[in-house]
């Protein structure tokens, strides 16, 4: 295949009016994706945007490239079946927290602890938004919306919990309002083999709106956000005075002058045991507290499509196996006369 053509943004750009809200974070993720595409050296035909139902669904009408709006919750089923015909293809997943999570959890899980190659980018506003503002399953517990006048009396999901549990081999988390750190972690996503999952924290400004703005706005981002870096020990705050060690089960946050910085956890996206990248995905119970944001996982597997097609080979390279007529005609078989 001869090299990709370079293109700009207005090439991945449709003549479609983006129709979100004014001010959504999608708006924001949208432009990263759009000007990633020209970074990556892919080209637009190769490239496929798959996604469910909801107000982040809307995605595929807005990339010039091949993309399917399919019905509810099952992008990750149709977008499986795409990679193993077509492994030859890019394909991203679109969807948000209701649509991943609730009915279309069981379709996440299974294409994440396959492998199947695809780049999953899970937008979390904790809402349902295009139903006009329900509690999702990433709400907080008393959450109260239209559907939970009382307040939510769940626990939710952490997507990079959920993740981890399912062996994804690349598992990673970025926000709306750095368009920077979302671009890296998408080309690090889509450069990765197998299955990939980004959570990014969105902002729904009509029905959940400053979610996460108490870790996200810049004023408070350098105490806040955890950046994990491959090789470095974790460290953060405006002087890098804060850390996180291995303690018991899990991860703490310490004082760097506490501990001394020979102590502080050096992250590690290669660790095959997702154990410790579990445990930093535990560190916040919600977006209110210092919250680790980047790649949490990525490692090597099989890829599912890879290993189908040589199961299929050694199948056919026995004698008398792989072939359909003698398959139809074996073991226990009649014949129908008119």
């Amino acid at each position: 295949m001869t090299d990709a053509p370079a293109t700009t943004r207005g090439d991945w750009q449709t003549d479609q009016e983006v129709r979100w809200c004014p001010g959504c974070g999608d708006y924001g993720i949208l432009a990263a994706v759009q000007m990633l595409m020209t970074e990556l050296g892919v080209r637009r035909e190769n490239t496929v945007f798959i996604s469910g139902i909801g107000c982040a669904a809307r995605f595929p009408y807005y990339m010039n490239t091949y993309g399917m709006h399919s019905i509810h919750w099952r992008a990750p089923a149709i977008a499986t079946g795409l990679a193993m015909a077509r492994p030859d293809l890019d394909v991203w997943v679109i969807g948000g927290d209701g649509d991943f999570l609730s009915i279309g959890g069981n379709h996440l899980i299974h294409a994440l602890r396959r492998n199947v190659n695809l780049t999953l980018l899970l937008f979390n506003n904790q809402i349902y938004g295009l139903t006009k503002g329900q509690y999702s399953p990433t709400s907080e517990p008393g959450k109260v919306t239209k559907s939970t006048p009382f307040g939510s009396l769940e626990t939710p999901f952490n997507p990079v919990s959920l993740a981890l549990g399912a062996e994804a081999t690349f598992v990673a988390r970025t926000h709306d309002m750095d368009r920077k750190h979302m671009m890296s972690v998408m080309k690090q996503a889509h450069d990765h083999r197998g299955s990939a999952l980004v959570e990014i924290y969105q902002n729904c400004n009509v029905f959940n709106d400053g979610a996460f703005e108490d870790i996200t706005r810049r004023s408070v981002r350098d105490e806040m956000l955890i950046e994990l870096e491959d090789g470095q020990p974790i460290r953060f705050g405006a002087e890098k005075q804060r850390g996180v060690v291995l303690e018991g089960q899990g991860a703490q946050i310490v004082e760097v002058d506490d501990v001394g910085e020979d102590a502080l956890l050096v992250h590690d996206t290669s660790r095959v045991n997702p154990a410790i990248a579990f445990a930093l995905s535990r560190l916040a119970v919600g977006p209110h507290e210092p919250t680790p944001v980047g790649v949490f996982r990525a490692v090597q597997g099989t890829e599912y499509a890879e290993a189908a097609d040589q199961q299929l080979a050694a199948a056919q390279s026995k004698a008398g196996a792989g072939e359909l007529e003698a398959l139809l005609r074996s073991g226990a078989t009649w014949t129908v006369e008119g």
